[in-house]
């Protein structure tokens, strides 16, 4: 497994990460995920910990804390061996104090994902959602005390407009205040929209990209194809409104691309669309999820090997989007673009 350094910190974390949403999965949601109990749940934890992923994330808003639960009792007496990441900020009652990252309702929700984790530390605590409510001055002096407690060792965002994130870094120098160092974000062959604003000031801040859904939301697991109805069993038959949009066209030339690459390689469709990711500017980790053991191998299977310049080529020009306004005269006219060179 390779390790990378998440952002500018110390801490390094493997390329692959799992996704713990599938732990004790409830809801319309959280249920077609997956809904592994706790055997299960260790045992993915085993089989990752043999691979050399030890970074879980999850999330409070996860089936109502069922997964940080159930990871917290997967990993019981091997704490020391886990990287716990997990996210707050979202709404988990309909209360006033329910939503949000004031100081009253981010100290509740890290003493309450202790003790569903039953842990003493969390080693990257996320800010699921921006909040325009609360002033980014409370936000992160907030997060300051619970890092010198010790209660919490890195802090990163998740789904963040670019603005709110770097005037947050900003703020952050200017007091003195822990920055963040990771941004969670969306991210696939399907949808590229994060290499527009968010990657260049990813790379400018250092901060690190964890990347989610890497399979375009269970369309790039090589079950779906031109001109056919979904397969019987895929999550998109109960979780497609959920889902980044992708226009059908747009999807079957990647999908194409990505059979063509696969034929090449002997590679699966899922480990091709993850590889790319990996090599990809400011991706620290990529975040994989599994129902099964099965599921899980096949994701592990996306390291240990790189895709030559030319499939990655074929990939990028099959997956290429115009970007929107003001990005798009880079794209189209000459003094623009060597104005601002690409990152990729």
């Amino acid at each position: 497994m390779e390790y990378r350094q998440l952002g500018d910190s110390g801490l390094r974390v493997p390329v692959l990460s799992f996704g713990a949403g599938t732990f004790g999965g409830s809801g319309p949601l959280f249920g077609a995920w997956g809904n592994s109990d706790v055997e299960e749940a260790r045992r993915l934890v085993d089989i990752c910990l043999e691979a050399g992923v030890n970074l879980f994330d999850t999330a409070d808003v996860y089936s109502d804390g069922a997964s940080e639960r159930v990871l917290g009792q997967a990993i019981k007496g091997r704490r020391d061996q886990v990287l716990i990441s997990t996210k707050t900020g979202l709404p988990t009652g309909d209360g006033p104090g329910d939503w949000g990252v004031s100081r009253s309702r981010l100290i509740r929700s890290v003493e309450e994902a202790l003790r569903r984790l039953d842990t003493d530390h969390i080693d990257l605590l996320q800010l699921h959602a921006y909040d325009a409510t609360t002033p980014v001055e409370e936000l992160l002096a907030t997060l300051d005390m619970l890092v010198t407690s010790g209660k919490v060792r890195y802090t990163g965002v998740s789904n963040y407009p670019g603005w709110a994130l770097m005037k947050a870094q900003g703020l952050a120098d200017r007091a003195s205040h822990p920055r963040f160092v990771a941004h969670q974000v969306y991210y696939s062959l399907i949808g590229r929209a994060y290499e527009a604003d968010l990657m260049p000031l990813a790379a400018d801040q250092g901060v690190g990209a964890l990347v989610w859904s890497p399979l375009g939301w269970g369309r790039l697991t090589g079950k779906i194809r031109r001109n056919a109805p979904i397969p019987e069993g895929s999550r998109l038959h109960e979780t497609a409104q959920f889902a980044p949009p992708v226009e059908d066209e747009h999807l079957y030339r990647v999908i194409d691309a990505l059979d063509a690459v696969a034929a090449e390689t002997g590679r699966t469709v899922p480990q091709i669309a993850l590889n790319w990711l990996l090599q990809r500017p400011t991706v620290a980790s990529v975040i994989v999820g599994a129902r099964n053991e099965e599921q899980l191998r096949q994701n592990l299977g996306a390291v240990g090997w790189r895709l030559t310049p030319d499939q990655i080529a074929a990939l990028d020009a099959a997956s290429d989007v115009m970007p929107p306004y003001p990005h798009t005269p880079y794209r189209q006219q000459e003094g623009f673009a060597r104005l601002n060179p690409p990152l990729v």
